[in-house]
């Protein structure tokens, strides 16, 4: 048994481990598993699919990774599971693959933190440095940006978005879109931006100043909502933050926006 593997941990034929990677004990690991240098599974994991696990990871006990994608119309096509280098994923942790009429993968960002039983369904794509509190939920092909904190028990909608620096409160049922930098309270409503989090990540006072000129006139502003989004292309053009809310706005999307009343 090569060191660093625990002598009760099976070991598929095929499965590609660098020779740093330590094992723990009653790990299952899958034949298509390929797992990055400096990885360390705890204990009682089980990796299954074609998964990439990237350098420095950490799995905690009980954690089940690669496993079909709970789609009734999977029947075992080769997808995917792709989870960045640097990741811890707490205990009970569930990534699913894709599906072949999904993304056909499932990618997972570098550095994030995924609390007791934080779920990523099937195809979702997930940023880098982003923080799952307990229980969050991702329900399949969502989308989340870099940064993002979800709260405990918050939930995700299927194929939903949510931009970048977001905090989504602990609780909420995310129905809508959320934009970059927005708060979403317990309730799953638009609150504001995300100053807290903007301050503690560098952005500038005038930025900030921007951003909330902008989140007045989209949310509070006069007229129609879309009359306000081109008025605000015009009038922030000059700030690159504002027009990443706008362009995430007027992207192509499955579900309505999450607003401080309403989705629209």
């Amino acid at each position: 048994m090569r060191e660093g593997i625990h002598p009760t941990a099976l070991i598929a034929d095929g499965a590609e481990l660098a020779p740093d990677v330590r094992i723990g004990p009653y790990c299952v690991i899958g034949e298509h598993v390929r797992i990055a240098a400096g990885a360390h599974l705890i204990s009682h994991v089980s990796v299954a699919g074609r998964t990439q696990i990237g350098a420095g990871v950490t799995v905690h006990p009980f954690c089940v990774l690669g496993s079909a994608p709970q789609d009734l119309k999977y029947r075992g096509e080769p997808t995917e599971l792709v989870i960045g280098e640097g990741c811890t994923l707490r205990e009970q942790v569930t990534m699913h693959v894709g599906t072949p009429t999904g993304r056909g993968v499932t990618r997972v960002g570098s550095g994030g933190l995924f609390m007791v039983g934080a779920h990523v369904g099937h195809d979702c794509i997930v940023g880098d440095k982003v923080v799952f509190a307990n229980n969050a939920t991702l329900g399949g092909s969502a989308v989340i940006g870099d940064f993002v904190n979800i709260g405990g028990l918050a939930a995700v909608h299927q194929l939903g978005r949510v931009g970048r620096y977001a905090f989504i409160g602990g609780g909420a049922p995310l129905v809508g879109d959320v934009i970059p930098f927005g708060m979403v309270d317990n309730h799953g409503r638009l609150a504001g931006l995300n100053l807290v989090g903007l301050k503690r990540r560098g952005f500038s006072r005038s930025t900030i100043h921007r951003l909330r000129a902008l989140f007045d006139l989209l949310f509070h502003g006069e007229g129609v909502f879309e009359g306000r989004v081109n008025r605000a292309v015009v009038e922030f053009a000059d700030c690159p933050e504002a027009m990443e809310v706008l362009d995430f706005i007027q992207a192509d999307a499955r579900r309505g926006l999450c607003t401080p009343g309403r989705r629209i």
